[in-house]
Protein backbone atom coordinates (compact mmCIF):
# COMPACT_ATOMS: atom_id res chain seq x y z
CA UNK A 1 0.00 0.00 0.00
CA UNK A 2 1.41 3.29 -1.02
CA UNK A 3 1.63 6.32 1.61
CA UNK A 4 -0.75 8.49 -0.35
CA UNK A 5 -3.77 5.60 -0.02
CA UNK A 6 -2.47 4.35 3.58
CA UNK A 7 -5.59 5.29 5.19
CA UNK A 8 -4.29 5.60 8.56
CA UNK A 9 -1.68 8.65 7.52
CA UNK A 10 -2.52 12.08 7.40
CA UNK A 11 -3.27 13.51 4.31
CA UNK A 12 -1.94 16.39 2.90
CA UNK A 13 0.84 16.97 5.70
CA UNK A 14 4.46 18.42 5.62
CA UNK A 15 6.77 15.34 6.74
CA UNK A 16 3.81 13.49 8.22
CA UNK A 17 3.12 15.62 10.97
CA UNK A 18 1.89 19.21 9.65
CA UNK A 19 -0.92 19.45 7.47
CA UNK A 20 0.53 21.63 4.33
CA UNK A 21 -1.86 25.15 4.59
CA UNK A 22 -0.72 24.44 8.93
CA UNK A 23 2.90 24.73 7.63
CA UNK A 24 2.77 27.64 4.91
CA UNK A 25 0.53 29.55 7.41
CA UNK A 26 2.61 29.13 10.18
CA UNK A 27 6.09 29.77 8.28
CA UNK A 28 4.15 32.87 6.69
CA UNK A 29 2.93 33.78 9.93
CA UNK A 30 6.43 33.26 11.42
CA UNK A 31 8.26 35.79 9.32
CA UNK A 32 6.12 38.63 9.21
CA UNK A 33 5.75 38.25 12.96
CA UNK A 34 9.94 38.84 13.24
CA UNK A 35 9.46 41.80 11.00
CA UNK A 36 6.66 43.30 12.84
CA UNK A 37 8.56 42.51 16.30
CA UNK A 38 11.11 44.12 14.41
CA UNK A 39 9.23 47.38 13.77
CA UNK A 40 7.54 47.69 17.08
CA UNK A 41 10.73 47.07 18.73
CA UNK A 42 12.31 50.09 16.59
CA UNK A 43 9.16 52.17 17.54
CA UNK A 44 9.56 51.79 21.02
CA UNK A 45 6.03 49.72 21.16
CA UNK A 46 7.34 46.12 22.59
CA UNK A 47 10.04 47.55 25.07
CA UNK A 48 11.69 49.88 26.82
CA UNK A 49 15.55 51.23 26.02
CA UNK A 50 17.38 49.42 28.89
CA UNK A 51 18.19 46.12 29.02
CA UNK A 52 17.75 44.02 32.31
CA UNK A 53 21.33 42.82 34.08
CA UNK A 54 20.32 39.15 32.64
CA UNK A 55 19.97 40.66 28.84
CA UNK A 56 16.42 40.13 28.83
CA UNK A 57 14.71 43.31 27.68
CA UNK A 58 11.71 43.77 29.50
CA UNK A 59 8.24 44.89 27.72
CA UNK A 60 7.10 48.15 28.20
CA UNK A 61 3.78 48.54 30.11
CA UNK A 62 0.74 48.46 28.07
CA UNK A 63 -0.65 51.23 30.73
CA UNK A 64 2.09 53.32 30.18
CA UNK A 65 0.44 56.94 29.56
CA UNK A 66 -0.64 57.93 26.63
CA UNK A 67 -1.82 61.12 24.76
CA UNK A 68 -5.49 61.03 24.47
CA UNK A 69 -7.05 62.07 20.81
CA UNK A 70 -8.48 65.35 22.61
CA UNK A 71 -7.56 67.80 24.93
CA UNK A 72 -9.25 66.44 27.64
CA UNK A 73 -10.37 68.13 30.73
CA UNK A 74 -10.80 65.09 33.12
CA UNK A 75 -8.03 62.93 34.29
CA UNK A 76 -10.08 59.74 36.03
CA UNK A 77 -13.53 58.98 35.88
CA UNK A 78 -15.87 57.63 39.37
CA UNK A 79 -18.66 55.51 38.38
CA UNK A 80 -20.91 55.54 41.34
CA UNK A 81 -23.22 52.10 40.54
CA UNK A 82 -26.39 51.83 42.01
CA UNK A 83 -27.24 48.27 40.97
CA UNK A 84 -30.46 47.06 41.09
CA UNK A 85 -32.24 49.87 39.33
CA UNK A 86 -32.94 53.11 41.18
CA UNK A 87 -36.17 54.53 40.82
CA UNK A 88 -35.70 58.53 39.20
CA UNK A 89 -39.44 59.21 39.94
CA UNK A 90 -38.85 59.36 43.36
CA UNK A 91 -34.90 60.90 43.32
CA UNK A 92 -34.47 63.43 40.67
CA UNK A 93 -37.50 62.79 38.23
CA UNK A 94 -40.24 64.89 40.08
CA UNK A 95 -43.52 64.00 38.68
CA UNK A 96 -46.48 65.05 40.74
CA UNK A 97 -49.01 64.02 38.72
CA UNK A 98 -48.31 60.31 39.88
CA UNK A 99 -49.00 61.77 43.71
CA UNK A 100 -52.44 62.92 42.05
CA UNK A 101 -52.99 59.47 40.24
CA UNK A 102 -52.25 57.09 42.92
CA UNK A 103 -54.17 54.26 43.36
CA UNK A 104 -55.75 54.78 40.03
CA UNK A 105 -55.59 52.50 37.47
CA UNK A 106 -54.81 54.13 33.93
CA UNK A 107 -53.78 53.61 30.89
CA UNK A 108 -49.77 53.68 30.32
CA UNK A 109 -47.37 51.68 28.21
CA UNK A 110 -44.48 50.04 30.65
CA UNK A 111 -41.88 47.37 29.57
CA UNK A 112 -40.16 45.72 32.76
CA UNK A 113 -39.34 41.83 33.71
CA UNK A 114 -42.80 41.48 33.60
CA UNK A 115 -42.86 42.34 29.66
CA UNK A 116 -45.02 44.51 27.68
CA UNK A 117 -48.44 45.97 29.72
CA UNK A 118 -50.68 49.06 28.53
CA UNK A 119 -52.49 49.80 31.70
CA UNK A 120 -51.36 49.87 35.18
CA UNK A 121 -52.03 50.96 39.28
CA UNK A 122 -50.05 54.43 40.07
CA UNK A 123 -47.92 54.03 43.44
CA UNK A 124 -47.48 58.02 44.26
CA UNK A 125 -43.64 58.68 45.54
CA UNK A 126 -43.73 58.22 49.51
CA UNK A 127 -40.66 61.17 49.53
CA UNK A 128 -41.78 64.53 48.93
CA UNK A 129 -39.42 67.16 46.48
CA UNK A 130 -37.97 70.64 46.67
CA UNK A 131 -35.87 72.42 44.64
CA UNK A 132 -32.43 73.30 45.56
CA UNK A 133 -29.83 75.81 44.76
CA UNK A 134 -29.76 78.63 42.23
CA UNK A 135 -30.52 75.57 39.19
CA UNK A 136 -33.80 75.19 41.54
CA UNK A 137 -33.08 71.16 40.46
CA UNK A 138 -35.88 69.05 42.39
CA UNK A 139 -34.27 66.07 45.00
CA UNK A 140 -36.67 64.32 47.05
CA UNK A 141 -35.93 63.93 50.79
CA UNK A 142 -34.08 60.37 49.95
CA UNK A 143 -31.02 62.78 49.03
CA UNK A 144 -31.12 65.45 51.61
CA UNK A 145 -26.65 66.01 51.21
CA UNK A 146 -26.55 65.47 47.73
CA UNK A 147 -29.22 67.86 47.17
CA UNK A 148 -26.63 70.83 48.60
CA UNK A 149 -24.47 69.83 45.39
CA UNK A 150 -26.76 70.05 42.55
CA UNK A 151 -25.44 72.82 41.32
CA UNK A 152 -21.98 71.25 40.31
CA UNK A 153 -24.41 68.38 38.57
CA UNK A 154 -25.85 67.83 35.14
CA UNK A 155 -28.90 65.37 35.37
CA UNK A 156 -30.13 63.68 32.37
CA UNK A 157 -33.18 63.07 33.10
CA UNK A 158 -34.10 61.22 29.40
CA UNK A 159 -31.67 58.32 29.34
CA UNK A 160 -32.59 54.98 27.54
CA UNK A 161 -31.42 51.22 27.74
CA UNK A 162 -31.75 48.31 25.49
CA UNK A 163 -32.98 45.65 28.20
CA UNK A 164 -34.79 45.80 31.55
CA UNK A 165 -33.48 42.64 32.36
CA UNK A 166 -30.60 43.26 34.85
CA UNK A 167 -27.60 41.07 33.29
CA UNK A 168 -27.35 42.58 30.02
CA UNK A 169 -28.97 46.02 31.24
CA UNK A 170 -25.58 45.98 33.51
CA UNK A 171 -23.45 44.57 30.58
CA UNK A 172 -24.84 47.38 28.60
CA UNK A 173 -23.68 50.42 30.98
CA UNK A 174 -20.84 48.65 31.84
CA UNK A 175 -19.46 47.70 28.13
CA UNK A 176 -21.86 48.97 25.67
CA UNK A 177 -23.48 45.93 24.78
CA UNK A 178 -25.96 43.42 26.59
CA UNK A 179 -23.91 40.47 25.67
CA UNK A 180 -21.15 39.72 27.74
CA UNK A 181 -17.31 39.68 25.47
CA UNK A 182 -16.51 43.07 25.63
CA UNK A 183 -14.34 44.94 27.30
CA UNK A 184 -15.64 47.75 29.75
CA UNK A 185 -15.79 51.65 30.14
CA UNK A 186 -12.62 51.06 32.58
CA UNK A 187 -10.53 48.91 30.32
CA UNK A 188 -11.10 50.91 27.40
CA UNK A 189 -10.39 54.42 28.91
CA UNK A 190 -6.98 52.29 30.20
CA UNK A 191 -6.36 51.01 26.53
CA UNK A 192 -6.76 54.70 25.13
CA UNK A 193 -4.96 56.67 28.20
CA UNK A 194 -3.06 54.34 30.19
CA UNK A 195 -2.04 55.59 33.65
CA UNK A 196 0.36 57.47 35.10
CA UNK A 197 0.84 55.41 38.32
CA UNK A 198 2.75 52.51 37.43
CA UNK A 199 2.62 50.62 40.89
CA UNK A 200 -1.51 50.53 41.31
CA UNK A 201 -3.43 49.56 39.03
CA UNK A 202 -5.40 51.82 36.47
CA UNK A 203 -8.84 50.03 36.75
CA UNK A 204 -10.02 49.30 40.14
CA UNK A 205 -13.55 48.02 41.33
CA UNK A 206 -14.97 48.31 44.99
CA UNK A 207 -17.67 45.87 45.56
CA UNK A 208 -20.90 46.17 48.02
CA UNK A 209 -20.22 44.04 51.38
CA UNK A 210 -22.93 41.68 50.07
CA UNK A 211 -21.73 40.90 47.00
CA UNK A 212 -21.04 41.60 43.44
CA UNK A 213 -23.96 42.14 40.92
CA UNK A 214 -25.40 39.18 39.35
CA UNK A 215 -23.42 39.24 36.43
CA UNK A 216 -20.60 39.39 37.74
CA UNK A 217 -17.05 40.11 36.58
CA UNK A 218 -18.37 40.28 32.76
CA UNK A 219 -18.96 43.72 34.27
CA UNK A 220 -15.35 44.84 34.67
CA UNK A 221 -13.96 42.72 32.19
CA UNK A 222 -11.69 43.46 29.35
CA UNK A 223 -13.34 41.40 26.84
CA UNK A 224 -11.40 41.09 23.58
CA UNK A 225 -8.50 43.12 24.76
CA UNK A 226 -5.27 42.17 26.25
CA UNK A 227 -5.86 41.04 29.82
CA UNK A 228 -3.82 43.97 31.26
CA UNK A 229 -7.01 46.26 30.28
CA UNK A 230 -9.35 43.78 33.06
CA UNK A 231 -10.15 45.65 36.38
CA UNK A 232 -8.65 44.93 39.88
CA UNK A 233 -10.76 44.33 42.55
CA UNK A 234 -10.17 46.06 45.44
CA UNK A 235 -11.33 45.84 49.47
CA UNK A 236 -11.95 49.37 51.03
CA UNK A 237 -10.20 47.73 54.87
CA UNK A 238 -7.62 45.24 55.65
CA UNK A 239 -5.55 43.97 52.52
CA UNK A 240 -6.51 45.67 49.40
CA UNK A 241 -6.25 42.92 47.25
CA UNK A 242 -6.43 38.94 48.19
CA UNK A 243 -3.21 37.20 48.21
CA UNK A 244 -0.48 40.54 47.80
CA UNK A 245 1.61 39.64 51.17
CA UNK A 246 4.49 37.40 50.31
CA UNK A 247 4.88 33.95 51.42
CA UNK A 248 6.57 33.50 55.03
CA UNK A 249 9.16 35.50 55.69
CA UNK A 250 10.31 36.16 52.23
CA UNK A 251 12.72 38.91 52.31
CA UNK A 252 12.16 41.77 50.03
CA UNK A 253 15.91 40.85 48.56
CA UNK A 254 14.43 37.50 48.06
CA UNK A 255 11.31 38.12 46.26
CA UNK A 256 13.64 40.79 43.98
CA UNK A 257 15.94 37.49 43.06
CA UNK A 258 12.73 35.29 42.55
CA UNK A 259 11.10 38.04 40.61
CA UNK A 260 14.07 38.41 38.14
CA UNK A 261 14.32 34.67 37.45
CA UNK A 262 11.15 34.33 36.61
CA UNK A 263 11.10 37.06 34.34
CA UNK A 264 14.34 35.79 32.75
CA UNK A 265 12.57 33.00 31.85
CA UNK A 266 8.71 33.75 31.17
CA UNK A 267 10.97 36.83 28.59
CA UNK A 268 12.51 33.63 26.63
CA UNK A 269 9.15 31.88 26.56
CA UNK A 270 7.29 35.15 25.36
CA UNK A 271 10.62 36.27 22.89
CA UNK A 272 8.91 33.40 20.06
CA UNK A 273 5.06 34.07 21.27
CA UNK A 274 4.95 38.02 20.99
CA UNK A 275 0.93 37.92 20.23
CA UNK A 276 0.14 36.20 23.46
CA UNK A 277 -0.99 38.51 25.56
CA UNK A 278 -2.39 36.58 28.35
CA UNK A 279 1.27 35.58 28.30
CA UNK A 280 2.20 38.85 28.50
CA UNK A 281 0.07 40.77 30.91
CA UNK A 282 0.72 38.10 33.59
CA UNK A 283 4.62 38.45 33.41
CA UNK A 284 3.71 42.84 33.90
CA UNK A 285 0.77 41.85 36.53
CA UNK A 286 3.78 39.83 38.46
CA UNK A 287 6.10 43.09 38.70
CA UNK A 288 2.81 45.22 39.09
CA UNK A 289 2.13 43.02 42.51
CA UNK A 290 5.69 43.25 43.65
CA UNK A 291 5.35 47.23 43.30
CA UNK A 292 1.77 47.63 44.94
CA UNK A 293 2.94 45.48 48.12
CA UNK A 294 3.89 48.44 49.33
CA UNK A 295 1.80 51.12 47.41
CA UNK A 296 -1.55 49.36 47.64
CA UNK A 297 -1.33 49.14 51.83
CA UNK A 298 -0.55 53.10 52.03
CA UNK A 299 -3.34 54.16 49.15
CA UNK A 300 -5.92 52.36 51.08
CA UNK A 301 -5.20 53.50 54.66
CA UNK A 302 -8.08 55.99 54.59
CA UNK A 303 -7.46 56.13 58.73
CA UNK A 304 -4.75 58.41 58.46
CA UNK A 305 -7.02 60.93 57.12
CA UNK A 306 -7.66 64.30 59.50
CA UNK A 307 -11.41 63.26 61.37
CA UNK A 308 -13.09 65.98 59.58
CA UNK A 309 -12.48 64.32 56.30
CA UNK A 310 -13.73 60.88 57.45
CA UNK A 311 -16.48 62.32 59.07
CA UNK A 312 -17.42 64.13 55.73
CA UNK A 313 -17.82 60.94 54.08
CA UNK A 314 -19.94 59.65 57.08
CA UNK A 315 -17.34 57.36 58.75
CA UNK A 316 -18.46 58.25 62.02
CA UNK A 317 -21.69 56.54 61.33
CA UNK A 318 -22.43 52.32 60.85
CA UNK A 319 -24.84 53.25 58.53
CA UNK A 320 -22.56 55.33 55.88
CA UNK A 321 -18.92 54.00 57.20
CA UNK A 322 -18.75 50.93 54.25
CA UNK A 323 -19.65 53.38 51.36
CA UNK A 324 -18.07 56.67 52.80
CA UNK A 325 -14.84 54.44 52.95
CA UNK A 326 -14.83 53.55 49.28
CA UNK A 327 -15.65 56.98 48.43
CA UNK A 328 -12.74 58.79 50.36
CA UNK A 329 -10.82 55.63 48.77
CA UNK A 330 -11.77 57.01 45.30
CA UNK A 331 -10.73 59.81 46.21
CA UNK A 332 -7.14 59.29 47.10
CA UNK A 333 -7.05 56.36 44.57
CA UNK A 334 -7.67 59.41 41.81
CA UNK A 335 -4.57 61.44 43.83
CA UNK A 336 -2.07 58.82 42.88
CA UNK A 337 -3.13 58.51 39.50
CA UNK A 338 -5.87 55.76 39.15
CA UNK A 339 -7.61 56.24 35.70
CA UNK A 340 -10.78 54.68 36.50
CA UNK A 341 -12.51 53.47 39.74
CA UNK A 342 -16.14 51.75 40.22
CA UNK A 343 -17.97 51.76 43.47
CA UNK A 344 -20.97 50.20 43.60
CA UNK A 345 -23.93 50.42 45.94
CA UNK A 346 -25.30 47.18 46.22
CA UNK A 347 -25.14 43.23 45.71
CA UNK A 348 -26.04 40.26 45.59
CA UNK A 349 -30.30 39.97 44.81
CA UNK A 350 -33.39 41.38 45.93
CA UNK A 351 -33.61 44.11 49.13
CA UNK A 352 -29.65 43.86 48.80
CA UNK A 353 -29.95 45.91 45.95
CA UNK A 354 -31.55 48.74 44.44
CA UNK A 355 -34.20 46.64 42.67
CA UNK A 356 -37.48 47.92 44.90
CA UNK A 357 -40.14 44.94 43.48
CA UNK A 358 -41.91 44.49 46.70
CA UNK A 359 -41.53 47.79 49.42
CA UNK A 360 -40.35 50.45 47.65
CA UNK A 361 -39.65 52.52 50.85
CA UNK A 362 -38.01 50.55 52.91
CA UNK A 363 -35.45 49.49 50.09
CA UNK A 364 -34.57 52.91 48.75
CA UNK A 365 -34.54 54.78 52.34
CA UNK A 366 -32.02 51.66 53.14
CA UNK A 367 -29.96 52.08 49.91
CA UNK A 368 -30.66 56.00 49.92
CA UNK A 369 -29.63 56.44 53.57
CA UNK A 370 -26.26 54.30 53.54
CA UNK A 371 -24.94 56.53 49.96
CA UNK A 372 -26.60 59.68 50.07
CA UNK A 373 -24.07 61.41 53.02
CA UNK A 374 -20.78 59.48 51.46
CA UNK A 375 -21.72 60.96 47.86
CA UNK A 376 -22.01 64.27 49.13
CA UNK A 377 -18.77 63.92 50.58
CA UNK A 378 -16.90 63.29 47.90
CA UNK A 379 -18.43 66.16 45.34
CA UNK A 380 -17.12 68.40 48.19
CA UNK A 381 -13.87 66.73 49.20
CA UNK A 382 -13.17 66.78 45.45
CA UNK A 383 -14.20 70.54 45.01
CA UNK A 384 -12.58 71.81 47.83
CA UNK A 385 -9.14 70.07 46.84
CA UNK A 386 -9.23 71.14 43.36
CA UNK A 387 -9.88 68.11 41.84
CA UNK A 388 -13.10 67.86 40.70
CA UNK A 389 -12.84 69.42 37.55
CA UNK A 390 -10.41 67.04 36.63
CA UNK A 391 -12.61 64.02 37.86
CA UNK A 392 -15.81 62.86 36.49
CA UNK A 393 -18.39 61.59 38.60
CA UNK A 394 -21.34 59.89 37.28
CA UNK A 395 -24.14 58.27 39.06
CA UNK A 396 -26.92 56.00 38.40
CA UNK A 397 -27.94 52.22 38.03
CA UNK A 398 -28.47 50.05 34.93
CA UNK A 399 -32.45 51.51 34.64
CA UNK A 400 -35.02 53.07 36.45
CA UNK A 401 -38.57 51.78 37.43
CA UNK A 402 -41.93 52.20 36.58
CA UNK A 403 -44.56 54.69 37.74
CA UNK A 404 -47.11 51.75 38.19
CA UNK A 405 -47.22 48.83 41.33
CA UNK A 406 -45.62 45.90 39.75
CA UNK A 407 -48.47 43.60 41.73
CA UNK A 408 -51.94 43.65 42.56
CA UNK A 409 -51.41 44.94 46.43
CA UNK A 410 -47.89 46.71 47.50
CA UNK A 411 -46.05 49.51 46.57
CA UNK A 412 -42.93 47.77 44.55
CA UNK A 413 -41.84 49.22 40.68
CA UNK A 414 -41.05 46.73 38.08
CA UNK A 415 -37.70 48.03 35.83
CA UNK A 416 -37.46 50.18 33.43
CA UNK A 417 -35.37 51.35 30.66
CA UNK A 418 -37.51 53.24 28.29
CA UNK A 419 -36.29 56.42 30.32
CA UNK A 420 -34.64 56.92 33.72
CA UNK A 421 -32.82 59.57 35.94
CA UNK A 422 -28.52 59.37 35.70
CA UNK A 423 -26.22 62.40 36.66
CA UNK A 424 -22.83 63.69 35.94
CA UNK A 425 -20.78 66.29 37.67
CA UNK A 426 -16.85 67.64 37.26
CA UNK A 427 -14.29 66.78 34.27
CA UNK A 428 -15.18 70.14 32.27
CA UNK A 429 -19.34 69.43 33.24
CA UNK A 430 -21.79 72.69 33.46
CA UNK A 431 -23.05 72.47 37.01
CA UNK A 432 -26.86 72.92 37.39
CA UNK A 433 -27.69 71.78 34.11
CA UNK A 434 -30.37 69.32 33.06
CA UNK A 435 -30.95 67.44 30.19
CA UNK A 436 -34.22 65.27 28.13
CA UNK A 437 -37.90 64.59 29.97
CA UNK A 438 -40.04 61.82 30.47
CA UNK A 439 -43.24 61.53 30.18
CA UNK A 440 -45.63 63.45 33.14
CA UNK A 441 -45.87 59.92 34.62
CA UNK A 442 -41.75 59.09 33.97
CA UNK A 443 -42.71 56.03 32.40
CA UNK A 444 -40.66 57.19 28.99
CA UNK A 445 -38.73 59.66 27.58
CA UNK A 446 -39.92 62.00 25.28
CA UNK A 447 -37.46 64.95 25.01
CA UNK A 448 -33.47 64.86 24.09
CA UNK A 449 -33.85 60.61 24.38
CA UNK A 450 -30.32 60.08 25.38
CA UNK A 451 -28.83 56.56 24.96
CA UNK A 452 -26.33 54.80 27.37
CA UNK A 453 -23.78 54.97 24.14
CA UNK A 454 -24.15 58.73 24.36
CA UNK A 455 -22.92 58.55 28.19
CA UNK A 456 -20.22 56.56 27.27
CA UNK A 457 -19.56 59.06 24.24
CA UNK A 458 -19.38 62.04 26.62
CA UNK A 459 -16.98 60.68 28.80
CA UNK A 460 -14.50 59.19 26.18
CA UNK A 461 -14.44 63.01 25.10
CA UNK A 462 -14.40 64.59 28.64
CA UNK A 463 -11.57 62.35 29.00
CA UNK A 464 -9.28 63.26 25.89
CA UNK A 465 -10.23 60.32 23.56
CA UNK A 466 -12.64 61.17 20.36
CA UNK A 467 -15.12 58.33 21.30
CA UNK A 468 -15.69 57.89 17.16
CA UNK A 469 -11.99 56.92 16.65
CA UNK A 470 -11.27 55.44 19.50
CA UNK A 471 -11.18 51.71 18.45
CA UNK A 472 -9.82 48.01 19.09
CA UNK A 473 -9.90 46.04 16.15
CA UNK A 474 -11.36 42.31 16.74
CA UNK A 475 -13.81 39.87 14.74
CA UNK A 476 -12.60 42.19 11.69
CA UNK A 477 -14.13 45.11 12.62
CA UNK A 478 -12.68 48.39 14.45
CA UNK A 479 -14.75 47.92 17.34
CA UNK A 480 -15.55 50.91 19.40
CA UNK A 481 -17.65 51.42 23.41
CA UNK A 482 -19.84 53.41 21.36
CA UNK A 483 -20.30 51.09 18.97
CA UNK A 484 -19.30 50.42 15.17
CA UNK A 485 -22.25 53.07 13.92
CA UNK A 486 -20.78 55.90 16.30
CA UNK A 487 -22.47 58.42 19.31
CA UNK A 488 -22.22 61.75 19.72
CA UNK A 489 -22.03 63.23 23.51
CA UNK A 490 -24.23 65.21 25.41
CA UNK A 491 -23.00 68.77 24.10
CA UNK A 492 -25.74 70.26 26.03
CA UNK A 493 -23.52 69.75 29.08
CA UNK A 494 -20.05 70.02 28.05
CA UNK A 495 -18.76 73.73 29.29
Amino acid sequence: MSKRTDPNRPQNTFCGRTRRREFLTTMGGGFTSLALTGMLGLDGFLGSQTVAADGVSPFQSPLSPKSGHLPGKAKSCIFLFMYGGPSHIDTFDYKPEINRLDGKTVEVKTHGRGGHRNEGRIVGSPWSFKQHGESGAWVSDLFPNVATCVDDIAFLKSMTADSPVHGSAMLMMNSGRILSGNPSLGSWLNYGLGTSNQDLPGYVVMLDKTGGPISGAKNWSCGYMPAHYQATVFRPKGDPIMNLKPYGDMTDAEQRSVLEHLNHFNGEHLADRVDNTELAARISSYELAYRMQTTAPEAVDVDTEPEHVKNLYGLDQERTEDFGRKCLLARRLVERGVRFIQIYSGGAHNDDNWDAHGDLKKNHDYHAGNTDKPIAGLLKDLKQRGLLDETLVVWGGEFGRQPTAEYAKGTGRDHNSMGFTMWMAGGGLKGGETVGETDELGSQAVIDRLHVKHLHATILQQMGLDPNGLTYFYNGLDQKLVGVEGAEPIHQIIA
